[in-house]
């Protein structure tokens, strides 16, 4: 019976011996498991806890110990007091005080009186017409007193009438726009396809005068409107004739000084 018992021992024991790799091998495979869900959040780390991280790594290598709360950071007691600076905005350079403001409408009304005083023989027969707006003064003079029917050079006595307007202007600092306006009378010539060009040329045989008479270039701007910007109906001939016309606009800014911004990298 001595014998019996010796045997279910030692076949118990050798069974118990036979099972004991399992638990290594279960041991090893959730160690690798671990090990590679460990690397797997390491990957995949978010830049902004990665930053969070990186400073208060960086804090507890620049700190001392402390209390048992926690590590206290190092304080100088020499360096100086921080001072608190107030941040002032700067100001746009072109913005003007009303004053200011004021002394240039009567500059350019002044230089709108000139204008149609060189251009009264039209202003008595109803060609010109000055307006006012936020922007500054406009001189509108009828297409029909400055170019031929579909025509974009001037005539003569528009030629000696915008020489004298042309050496006004050129004594002042202001920005100009000469507009070009047509009605809705199509055109097609191998010169101007469509009323687009043909009110571009108007502008710019303006523009170009002016230069001649010693307006400077950088002031100017030729602008061809075509007939997208009526001032009367089209459907009358006087109305089709208020809208040919050439708007001259003396803007009530200085010439920009524009200034480079600096970009997000």
């Amino acid at each position: 019976m001595g014998a019996v018992m010796g045997r279910r021992r030692r076949g118990t024991e050798e069974h118990e011996n036979h099972e004991r790799w399992l638990v290594s091998y279960a041991d090893f495979i959730t160690l690798l498991f671990a090990f590679f869900v460990v690397m797997y959040a390491i990957s995949s780390v978010n830049e902004g806890k990665y930053r969070v991280l990186s400073d208060s790594i960086s804090s507890a290598f620049r700190s001392i110990p402390g209390s048992s709360t926690g590590a206290m950071p190092q304080i100088n007691p020499n360096a100086p007091t921080p001072v608190a600076i107030p941040f002032k905005r700067p100001q746009p350079a072109n913005i003007k005080t009303d004053a200011q403001r004021q002394q240039i409408k009567e500059i350019l009304r002044t230089k709108a009186k000139e204008i149609t005083e060189a251009l009264a023989p039209l202003v008595k027969q109803g060609q010109v017409r000055v307006t006012e707006g936020a922007l500054g003064i406009t001189v509108e003079i009828n297409a029909s007193v400055l170019f031929d029917s579909g025509e974009a050079r001037l005539q003569l006595p528009a030629v000696r009438v915008l020489t004298a307007v042309g050496q006004i202007l050129a004594t002042t600092e202001f920005p100009i726009t000469v507009e070009g306006h047509t009605d809705n009378a199509p055109i097609s010539t191998p010169l101007y396809p469509s009323n687009w060009e043909l009110s571009g040329a108007r502008a710019a045989s303006v523009v170009r005068l002016f230069i001649e008479n010693g307006v400077d270039p950088r002031r100017l701007t030729a602008t061809g409107y075509a007939e997208q910007r009526p001032v009367a109906d089209n459907a009358t001939a006087e109305g089709r004739q208020r809208n040919r016309r050439v708007a001259i606009n003396m803007e009530s800014r200085t010439p920009d000084n524009p200034v480079e911004l600096e970009l997000p990298q």
